[in-house]
C-alpha cells in the first residue's frame, strides 16, 4: 500500500501506454475494507503527474461487492468525493442474482448523485447462471443512462444457450451499453477447472458487432497473479481478440481494429477524435501498410503525437546478411 511504490509502478505502466499510443485509459482502483482509499491516493498522484499526456479516468471499484456491505457503499461514496471519476461494480461477486440486482441499483444511485458514468466487471464467470448483464441493461434503460455504461468481461455469455443470448442482446443494444472484452486475461483464467470441452469466457464478439453494439477491448491485468504477461499495446489485444472472436472477414477486421480506437473514444465521450480538419492533432503513425498488417504485426507506433507535440519517436532498423535472397 506504499504510495511511492504505486506511483513508481504506475508511471512505468503509463510510459508503456504512451509508447503504444494510448492517450486515454481507465484504471479500476480497488476500494474495500483493507485498502480503504490508499490505492486511490496513489493513482490520483500518477494522474496528476501525467495530466495532458495520458488522461486517466479512475473507476471506484468495490472489489468485494456492495449489496450486503454498507461500509463498501460508504467507501465508494468517499472515493467519488475524493477524486474518482466513474462508479464501478462487480455484481457476480454477490451471493446471487437478487443481490447482483441490488448492487446495480446502488451503483446507479451513486452514479446519478455524482453525474458519473458506470463501468462494471460483469459476469466474469463460466457459469451460465450469471446473467447480470441483462439486469444492467434493464436498469440502464430504466434510468435513461444510455451510452454511459460499460460492461467488462461478460464471460458467462460464452456459456449461455442461444435463447438466452437472443433475449438479452436487444436489451444491451437498446441500453447502448459498451461491451469490453478483456480477452488476454480471460483466455488465461476462464475454464481452468473444466474437463473438455473447455469454456474460454470470451463474449460473442462477432454477433455483438454485427448487432451494432459498441464493442471495445482492454487489458485487465499485467504481470500479476492473474496474468503474467502484458505490454499495454492495444493492437496486441486486438490480435488475440480477432483470433478468439472469429473476427476475420474484411468488415470484422476493420471493426476489430476500431475497438481500441473509435469505439473506445465513443465510450470515453471524446468528441474531437479522428483525422478530421479542426480536430486536435493527436496522431499515431504505424509502420504498416494496411489494417490487416496492423493487427497481424501489432507494432508500436513509429511516432506518437498529442496536441501537435511529438511525445514518442521509434526507429527500428533491421539489417540482413546480403546473402539472403530478396
Amino acid at each position: 500500500m506504499d504510495t511511492a511504490d504505486i506511483v513508481r509502478r504506475s508511471t512505468e505502466t503509463l510510459r508503456m501506454c504512451l509508447a503504444n499510443g494510448v492517450f486515454w485509459l481507465r484504471s479500476h482502483v480497488d476500494i474495500e475494507h483493507d485498502a480503504q482509499l490508499k490505492l486511490l491516493e496513489g493513482v490520483k498522484a500518477v494522474r496528476e503527474l501525467f495530466a495532458g499526456i495520458v488522461d486517466v479516468q479512475i473507476v471506484a471499484f468495490p472489489q468485494n461487492g456492495m449489496a450486503r456491505d454498507p461500509e463498501a457503499v460508504e467507501l465508494i461514496h468517499a472515493a467519488m468525493e475524493n477524486g474518482a471519476d466513474i462508479v464501478g461494480g462487480i455484481p457476480h461477486f454477490e451471493r446471487d442474482m437478487d443481490d447482483a440486482a441490488r448492487q446495480i441499483e446502488i451503483a446507479f444511485e451513486i452514479a446519478k448523485k455524482y453525474d458519473a458514468d458506470i463501468d462494471m466487471h460483469v459476469d466474469q464467470k463460466d457459469d451460465p447462471y450469471w446473467q447480470s448483464l441483462e439486469l444492467l441493461a434493464q436498469k440502464t434503460i430504466e434510468e435513461k443512462y444510455h451510452g454511459r455504461v460499460n460492461a467488462g468481461h461478460c464471460c458467462s455469455m460464452a456459456a449461455w444457450d442461444e435463447k438466452t443470448f437472443q433475449r438479452i442482446l436487444p436489451k444491451v443494444k437498446e441500453a447502448q451499453l459498451t461491451i469490453t472484452t478483456n480477452v488476454l486475461t480471460n483466455l488465461i483464467k476462464q475454464g481452468r477447472s473444466d474437463p473438455p470441452p473447455v469454456r474460454r469466457g470470451i463474449p460473442r464478439l462477432a454477433d455483438l458487432i454485427n448487432a451494432g453494439v459498441n464493442v471495445t477491448c482492454a487489458t485487465d491485468d499485467m504481470k500479476n497473479m492473474f496474468y503474467p504477461f502484458g505490454t499495454m499495446n492495444p493492437l496486441e489485444v486486438v490480435h488475440i481478440a480477432a483470433h478468439a472472436g472469429y473476427l476475420t472477414t474484411k468488415d470484422l477486421l476493420r471493426s476489430a481494429f476500431e475497438m481500441p480506437l473509435y469505439n473506445a473514444a465513443r465510450l470515453f465521450h471524446i468528441e474531437d477524435y479522428g483525422i478530421v480538419e479542426g480536430n486536435t492533432a493527436n496522431l499515431l503513425i504505424l509502420p504498416v501498410n494496411s489494417i490487416v498488417d496492423a493487427i497481424r504485426f501489432h507494432p508500436s507506433p513509429a511516432l506518437v503525437m498529442r496536441a501537435g507535440r511529438v511525445l514518442v519517436q521509434s526507429e527500428v532498423q533491421r539489417e540482413m546478411n546480403p546473402s539472403i535472397p530478396t
